[in-house]
């Protein structure tokens, strides 16, 4: 048989032959005289022997063991191997589905941020009448970015504690006006007399346990840089100003 026949009796391209020649799954036919394969009935055997394995979800690495006279695995155990792979990916999926479920019908994730946590989601609910300020929805995109990145039990302390901030008498309102203070910076550089107002506001808003050791510090960490660096000069002056006066008043 011709490569295209035999790859049309097998129901694989000539394409996947070559490529499982390549890959040492098929061994090679002798050539005609012309030059051309001739591949025979074991060929066709071995072929379809691949692609029932490739077709139960076995990488090319693992039909290798299973086709290699000296297997270092038979195929019992690499079936077995494959089953517990897919369970593992089944219960994965069954996670991914409940927190899918759980999100369409609260609605409550479903924020211009993304998908975000029950407690993320419920603080965004409190402050929804502050989405009109620019540095409301930078800081949101900031909250979602902790929400992600910070391990479970350090997200739930941060959430709780501005829950609390939100939550207090008149929280939203003061977080209100610290929105509005930052945005008017928002085209002046770091010596505008504003500045200091706006440090002072949101340092009134932040609790102590809000504010890592050396916060209003960024010449050693690049997050910090990085952080700073993604506002307006006046604005990152007042956030910087603003944890200084909170780390202070703790010490």
């Amino acid at each position: 048989m011709r490569i295209g026949e035999l790859a049309a009796v097998v129901g694989v391209t000539t394409r996947a032959v070559r490529h499982y020649h390549h890959l040492g799954l098929l061994p090679e036919p002798e050539r005609l005289g012309n030059g051309y394969r001739d591949y025979t009935l074991r060929h066709a055997v071995v072929l379809a022997r691949v692609r029932r394995l490739t077709e139960l979800g076995l990488g090319l690495a693992e039909v290798r063991d299973v086709l290699a006279d000296d297997a270092g695995k038979d195929l019992a155990e690499v079936l077995t191997e494959l089953d517990e792979d897919l369970a593992r990916q089944e219960e994965a999926i069954r996670e991914r589905r409940a927190r899918l479920r759980a999100l369409l019908e609260s609605e409550d994730g479903l924020t211009a941020e993304g998908p975000v946590s029950p407690e993320l989601a419920a603080l965004f609910r409190d402050t929804g009448g502050l989405s009109g300020s620019p540095m409301a929805a930078k800081d949101r995109e900031l909250l979602a970015l902790i929400g992600t990145s910070a391990p479970p039990e350090e997200r739930e302390r941060l959430m709780g504690l501005m829950g609390e901030v939100v939550g207090a008498p008149g929280g939203v309102e003061r977080a209100a006006t610290v929105y509005r203070l930052l945005d008017e910076l928002a085209e002046t550089g770091p010596d505008d007399p504003r500045v200091e107002e706006a440090a002072r506001a949101l340092a009134a808003c932040v609790p102590a346990e809000l504010v890592p050791e050396g916060a209003g510090l960024d010449e050693n960490n690049s997050f910090l840089r990085a952080f700073y660096a993604d506002f307006p000069p006046a604005q990152a002056e007042a956030i910087r100003r603003a944890m200084r006066i909170v780390a202070e008043g703790r010490s």
